[in-house]
């Protein structure tokens, strides 16, 4: 053998290895690029097929998670997953609230009555498991935590301990449990919902810089403001700014005339002054996270983003929504942006200013956000940055469901309820990101309470009589509706229906 050859065939042998020492891994995959070298999805270059990939992983590893000894499902007592011993951490703070958020937009998306079940699953045991007492100082509100990590019992806070809550977290649960109940049209969901709502305008103030209307966290029993002393000082967990849920809440239980309205006007007012004249104008934007002590303040991306959002989508009746939304994406991006990557045209977004790390959740739903404000403002300059956030953000995610946040855990926050929406919000305002083989209703003014996709035809349920509807039909062209009116671009494959009636079945065209 000549001395060329042997040269050639230990070049081809090590060519791979040499190759893959020269592959960037994230996380669970090598990062793939396209032919300008910007960051594309781990799975496929076609957006809407990596996309739904991630999305039915998730759902699955959701779903079929192993309960623990007790009977009670994992993500009902546990924030980070683990394979074999169980996490020693109860849930997460907004845990549970996530995840209804996100499966109610999965389950207009897939129409898997699985995850609508699943949702008044997680509602049912929360309900039973987790509320203040009527004689309470802030009664018939929700604790987040399981001090006692396999009681199934919630009663208390991560930091503060028993007894204490989260009026945030609680306005949270609430703004979801309205939802719920336009979906099943139970009055358990409506009654737990105008409970929270009524404590919360009993004990709201008028706020100033250093207190929101309602404290981050108070002992439910007692009325008491969490409080610490560290090196002589005293820190009071009198703010934060995560009040969209609340706004929520608010608007919707308004809308719908139930319960003490005039006391809900009042609250939603003076709560959405507060918000213009502070956060809005300060930036201070924290706290949110459960596990951070109340001596720590930290602001975050969650809290100033899911504001945006809540302006975007009732900008009609606010003149100045742009500028407002614009101010908060430079806040977010210009404190969180992660320089790490950008040699793949992608800059991911931090956790918060106690966690300067970036994530899966918080990178997908500023990603999200911008294209929300893209769609409203008719400005594509941001977009192709955002999709290449959601690329990013892919890398989170094996095959077997599991959604890790860089360099730490698999949380069942960051990588699942607060992780799915925002692939569906962002499909919604660009549905060429959806999948281009498959018909999917992507955005409604409603709710769905159900949804059909046969091979010939939709049929979808709502709440409201009118209402409009956002779908891609991928799979079929349509031909005629009942209970509404249609306008389809062939192009993008984009169906906008204005709906007159609850019942709406769209048919194929033959």
């Amino acid at each position: 053998m000549s001395a060329t050859l042997v040269l050639l065939l230990i070049s081809a042998c090590l060519s791979p290895m040499v190759s893959a020492r020269f592959q960037e891994e994230l996380v669970y995959h090598e990062i793939r690029i396209d032919q300008d070298g910007k960051i594309i999805p781990w799975y496929s270059a076609n957006l809407g097929q990596a996309y739904d990939h991630n999305i039915r992983l998730v759902w699955s590893f959701w779903s079929n998670m192993r309960s623990c000894p007790n009977g009670v499902k994992y993500y009902l007592q546990h924030q980070v997953w683990k394979k074999r011993a169980d996490d020693p951490r109860g849930l997460g703070g907004d845990q549970l609230n996530m995840a209804l958020s996100s499966w109610n937009l999965l389950h207009q998306y897939l129409g898997d009555e699985a995850v609508r079940d699943n949702m008044i699953y997680i509602a049912d045991y929360y309900i039973d498991h987790a509320f203040s007492k009527p004689s309470d100082a802030w009664p018939n509100v929700p604790y987040p935590y399981n001090t006692d990590i396999h009681s199934g019992v919630y009663d208390g806070d991560m930091r503060a301990g028993k007894k204490f809550f989260q009026p945030d977290k609680a306005a949270s649960f609430g703004a979801e449990m309205v939802v719920l109940y336009k979906i099943t049209g139970s009055h358990r969901y409506l009654d737990v919902a105008t409970g929270i709502a009524d404590t919360l305008s009993g004990k709201i103030s008028p706020g100033d810089a250093d207190h929101s209307p309602w404290p981050y966290r108070v002992n439910a029993e007692t009325g008491e403001v969490h409080q610490v002393v560290k090196r002589g000082i005293r820190h009071s967990a009198a703010y934060t700014a995560n009040w969209a849920p609340a706004l929520r809440l608010y608007d919707d239980l308004i809308a719908l005339n139930a319960g003490q309205v005039d006391a809900f006007k009042r609250a939603r007012d003076l709560l959405f002054d507060w918000i213009a004249a502070n956060p809005l104008k300060t930036n201070r934007w924290g706290p949110f996270f459960e596990d951070v002590p109340t001596h720590r303040f930290s602001d975050t991306e969650i809290n100033a983003d899911t504001m945006a959002m809540y302006i975007l989508e009732h900008s009609d009746s606010n003149p100045i929504w742009k500028q407002q939304v614009e101010s908060i994406l430079a806040w977010s991006f210009g404190t969180f942006g992660h320089q790490g990557w950008a040699q793949y045209g992608v800059v991911p977004i931090n956790e918060q200013t106690q966690y300067m790390v970036p994530g899966n959740s918080h990178t997908s739903r500023h990603a999200s956000v911008e294209l929300m404000f893209g769609e409203k403002a008719a400005d594509d300059s941001r977009k192709a940055e955002a999709i290449r956030r959601l690329n990013w953000a892919t890398y989170m995610v094996d095959e077997s469901g599991r959604n890790r946040y860089p360099e730490n855990d698999i949380w069942l926050t960051d990588g699942y309820g607060d992780y799915v929406r925002h692939y569906l919000r962002a499909m919604a305002a660009a549905p060429e990101l959806a999948p281009d083989d498959q018909n999917h209703l992507l955005r409604t003014s409603s709710v769905i309470k159900s949804i059909s996709y046969g091979p010939d035809s939709i049929t979808y349920t709502k709440f409201d009589e009118r209402s409009r509807e956002r779908l891609k039909l991928g799979a079929w062209e349509p031909g005629s509706i009942s209970g509404g009116e249609m306008t389809y671009n062939p192009t993008t494959r984009v169906l906008e229906v204005t709906a007159s009636a609850r019942v709406v079945t769209i048919l194929r065209s033959k």
